[in-house]
């Protein structure tokens, strides 16, 4: 196990009718709110006019800034910050998914730092201060309310790019799985894959001696397949909403079964290409790159695999090899994928050979990506051709 530190800032509110405790969570920080949003569903569900009940209660003076696309555009986050400064905001408040919550990010840092904000996600500057961030989570998936993660799409340059910061913590994160009820089951389908995807970022590692950091991961990941297809037949089943809560939240924390191991991340590095070119669900991405990723890495370290496959997936070795026991886990993936109705190929969304080159470049940009097996150009041109 590799020596770390680890510190999470972050006050987690979980429970139905957590939404009431937002005045007294949000008055501490001042009166001058901008509210990010995206679509307007949060209108249609009743809950805008909760949280703005909540607000006014406390004399807050609300600014906002709605229709955050799914995946967030520089163009709507720079709105944000131009919001921020000239209504002297003191608390930034996410409500919805991952991308508001993304935005919202990447707005309450590009608030307090006077170049473009995109210098943070092109490793042109590091983030040194950032507005305090409250987030209401309305659908299961990125673990953004309790991590400093952000990912950001530039539409003029065909880029999706990330960062990372201790200051993009949320302050407080309320998570009612209540609010997820209304999700459309593909929502709840990319939600599910994004957070076993998490997962495997973190498992599939080379980091020898950490049971502990292992057995945290399979124990998400055997949640999530336990509790998805139960919440994609019965919507408002809370404990099925509650589990895959709580399984996003604790899947990408900035550390808890991450801590002491060496992460990948060259799935999401691969599918961030793709959806900067075509905007495909970040979900339905991953669940066509990772499979892949799988074929293409699983022998660096076979025996992680096969530990996938008997404890994950209850897939008994009998006389099978180590290399037909490892295949037969990453092809119970793709079975379980399948299953729920995420998609299998890049020709589900009409994708084909014509920008591979370009996106296989790009995912290099800054270098080989992966430690459980590093990646270059040529090896992600040849993942991105098994997934068509």
């Amino acid at each position: 196990m590799n020596s770390f530190s680890f510190q999470n800032p972050t006050k987690i509110v979980f429970g139905k009718g957590t939404v009431s405790q937002l005045g007294k969570l949000a008055e501490p920080y001042g009166k001058s709110i901008l509210l990010v949003y995206g679509s307007g569903s949060i209108k249609k569900t009743g809950l805008y006019d909760e949280v703005m009940k909540q607000l006014n209660e406390i004399g807050a003076k609300v600014s906002e800034l709605s229709g955050i696309d799914p995946n967030p555009r520089l163009t709507s986050v720079n709105h944000g910050i131009e919001l921020c400064r000239s209504e002297k905001v003191d608390l930034v408040l996410a409500v919805g998914g991952g991308s508001v919550l993304d935005a919202a990010k990447a707005i309450a840092a590009g608030a307090l730092y006077e170049g473009d904000v995109w210098d943070f996600f092109m490793h042109k500057a590091v983030i040194r201060d950032a507005l305090p961030l409250g987030t209401i989570l309305t659908l299961s998936a990125t673990g953004s309310e309790m991590n400093g993660n952000a990912v950001i799409s530039n539409w003029e340059t065909k880029q999706k790019r990330a960062f990372g910061s201790m200051h993009a913590y949320p302050r407080f994160s309320i998570l009612d799985p209540t609010l997820t009820f209304t999700v459309p089951n593909n929502q709840t389908v990319n939600g599910a894959v994004d957070i076993m995807s998490h997962v495997f970022e973190q498992y599939f590692s080379l980091t020898p001696n950490t049971p502990l950091q292992e057995r945290l991961c399979e124990s998400i990941l055997l949640t999530v397949i336990e509790n998805a297809e139960i919440a994609l037949e019965k919507p408002d089943d809370y404990d099925a909403r509650a589990n895959l809560m709580l399984c996003g939240t604790m899947a990408l924390n900035g550390g808890l079964i991450s801590v002491g191991v060496q992460n990948d991340w060259a799935s999401h590095g691969i599918e961030h290409e793709i959806s900067a070119i075509y905007d495909i669900p970040h979900g339905a991405g991953l669940s066509i790159v990772f499979p892949n990723w799988m074929k293409y890495v699983h022998r660096e370290r076979i025996d992680r695999f096969t530990q996938f496959a008997e404890r994950v997936w209850g897939i008994e070795r009998g006389t099978k090899s180590d290399e037909e026991l490892a295949l037969a886990g990453i092809e119970a993936t793709r079975a379980f994928f399948d299953r729920i109705g995420a998609p299998a190929t890049l020709a589900y969304y009409n994708i084909g050979r014509e920008n591979l080159d370009t996106m296989a470049k790009e995912a290099v940009l800054f270098g080989p990506i992966g430690s459980f097996k590093q990646l270059h150009e040529a090896d992600v041109r040849e993942i991105l051709e098994m997934a068509l």
